[in-house]
């Protein structure tokens, strides 16, 4: 299974940043390949010009398919390969951070993730993905995030991007609260994330 980690997080050094690292060691232990992007290291440009804000048809895949951008090609290129995916990212305002929304919008376009007929039908998926892993950080608890806004973040990967992602299978983690967390906690949650791939993404898991 080859797999694509994406880690959405401006601070070296973050507990994401230690996410990631384990996510990584892992996947490539267990001897799965891994195209890993740190969106803030790589300087990732998540601006969506309005020429690519196209929504379907031909001249929208075409348009695309010349995207001067080398990095943004790569992306396309690897997410079309992948049959997993994670993404790591801290929960703000109930949404992924900006750089990993602009990814979003640069790398699942049609003619790469998706081909649309028609503006009210259904997405043909163009990819293989067969994991999707969510893994998020939280500074808000369960009951208020769940009482209050209704965890807008599972509704994002869950029902708005997989279908577009091929309806890969799709597991989400939530680690909170991360703000006032001890080491000891934050050391049980790496080793929480590792049992996680293990069983999702690697060979030895139910993936296989």
């Amino acid at each position: 299974m080859t797999v694509v980690v994406l880690l959405a997080h401006p601070r070296p050094g973050s507990f994401n940043h230690a996410l990631a690292a384990r996510v990584v060691e892992t996947l490539e232990r267990a001897g799965a390949p891994v195209r890993f992007h740190d969106l803030y290291a790589e300087g990732f440009d998540p601006v969506l010009t309005a020429e690519e804000a196209y929504t379907s048809g031909t001249r929208a895949e075409a348009f695309l398919a010349a995207e001067p951008d080398p990095l943004v090609r790569r992306h396309r290129e690897e997410l079309g390969e992948a049959t997993g995916l994670v993404a790591i990212h801290p929960n703000w305002w109930g949404k992924p951070p900006a750089i990993l929304s602009g990814w979003l919008d640069r790398i699942l376009v049609p003619g790469v993730a998706y081909r649309l007929d028609d503006a009210g039908g259904a997405p043909e998926s163009l990819l293989s993905l067969r994991r999707l892993l969510v893994v998020n950080t939280s500074d808000t608890t369960e009951e208020r995030e769940r009482t209050l806004f209704g965890d807008p973040l599972d509704a994002i990967w869950r029902r708005c991007l997989a279908p577009y992602l091929g309806e890969p299978a799709v597991e989400r983690v939530v680690f909170r609260v991360v703000a006032d967390a001890s080491e000891k906690r934050r050391a049980e949650w790496l080793d929480d994330v590792e049992a996680v791939v293990r069983r999702s993404l690697t060979s030895s898991g139910q993936c296989s």
